[in-house]
């Protein structure tokens, strides 16, 4: 049994190194990490139609992601660079195009999501926030992004929504492959959007302790 136990630790190694988790962080790289997360949570006009994750490396962080308030890419450079240890900020997030059409699209997969008895949860003040209901400690935490890879997500809500050009893609993390497989069908039912992207990470629960 310590035998399957030692292997599959090694799996779960292995796995994480796939999905790009960094490497191990000195107390101060925790600290910078943890200040870019808080000043990032903070923005005041960051939200579900917007999405940013972001890497630590020696003092350099790059930003990427998608900004629907015009505001958001500068403010979210300027946040970053006020955290502790941050020498460089590489801004890669990608603003979104100003558009009537998409800002109609963007409600409408919104209440289609966020409405759905599956769903609802997820919603504001439905317990399952991103950046509350994971009490992240020291480090850094990088999800299975496949637009991002390496890279930790931010935000309070789960499922982010992003527009672009009437493309809907969909981009966070939920709790199981049903909750993905019921947003990607609430998303595609919206009338007049160009098609669906689900790229929604499962996040997986820890493994259950195993006694010989």
């Amino acid at each position: 049994m310590q035998r399957h136990v030692r292997v599959a630790t090694a799996v779960a190694g292995v796995a994480l190194m796939l999905a790009g988790a960094q490497p191990y962080l000195g107390a101060d790289e925790k600290s910078s990490v943890e200040q870019i997360r808080k000043e990032l949570l903070q923005l005041p006009y960051y939200g579900v139609f917007d999405f940013l994750a972001f890497s630590y490396d020696k003092g350099t962080v790059t930003l990427m992601g998608y900004a629907y308030h015009s505001t958001l890419k500068h403010d979210a450079a300027q946040a970053t660079k006020r955290a502790s240890g941050v020498d460089q900020v590489i801004d890669k997030i990608e603003e979104l195009p100003v558009s009537q059409f998409d800002d109609e699209l963007r409600w409408r997969t919104y209440y289609a999501i966020y409405r759905d008895p599956f769903l609802s949860r997820y919603a504001p003040g439905g317990g399952m926030l991103w950046g509350h209901r994971h009490p992240f400690g020291g480090g850094f935490h990088a999800m299975h992004l496949r637009r991002f890879p390496g890279m930790e997500p931010v935000g309070d809500y789960p499922l982010h929504i992003i527009v672009d050009r009437g493309k809907i893609t969909l981009l966070g993390v939920v709790d199981t492959e049903g909750d993905k497989t019921v947003a990607d069908m609430r998303a595609r039912d919206v009338p007049g959007s160009f098609g669906v992207d689900n790229e929604l990470v499962v996040e997986k629960s820890p493994p259950k302790s195993t006694k010989d």
